[in-house]
């Protein structure tokens, strides 16, 4: 059985920083693209970062570009997101996400989900 299980969310101050993980099993995901997405209250659902399989190529959000950075080790089948100089507009439930290959996940077609982890950012 497949799982994307995310951990590290919080409550934090404006300016403060947080780091996500995202810890898969079930299957190797090496060669899987991987990425972040987050939903606030009352909004649509937004990319945040994505990570290529192979090459390990970054896409990041134009909201979050110069503050967070995604990365991911193949060892332990885990996908990191580090959070810096965060802002209450980044406060949202944040979602791990895994499909084949880069492009489409980049257009939210996603093969798995995980449950999400919630991230609040106070003023």
């Amino acid at each position: 059985q497949v799982q994307l299980v995310e951990s590290g969310g919080g409550l934090v101050q404006a300016g403060g920083s947080l780091r996500l993980s995202c810890a898969a099993s079930g299957r190797t995901f090496s060669t899987y693209a991987m990425g972040w997405f987050r939903q606030a209250p009352g909004k649509e659902r937004e990319f945040v970062a994505a990570i290529n399989g192979i090459g390990g190529t970054t896409y990041i959000g134009s909201s979050v570009k110069g503050r967070f950075t995604i990365s991911r080790d193949a060892a332990k089948n885990t996908l990191y997101l580090q959070m810096s100089s965060l802002k209450p507009e980044d406060t949202a439930v944040y979602y791990c996400a895994a499909r084949s290959t880069i492009s489409p996940l980049l257009r939210g077609e996603i093969d798995y989900w995980g449950q999400g982890t919630q991230v609040t950012v106070s003023s």
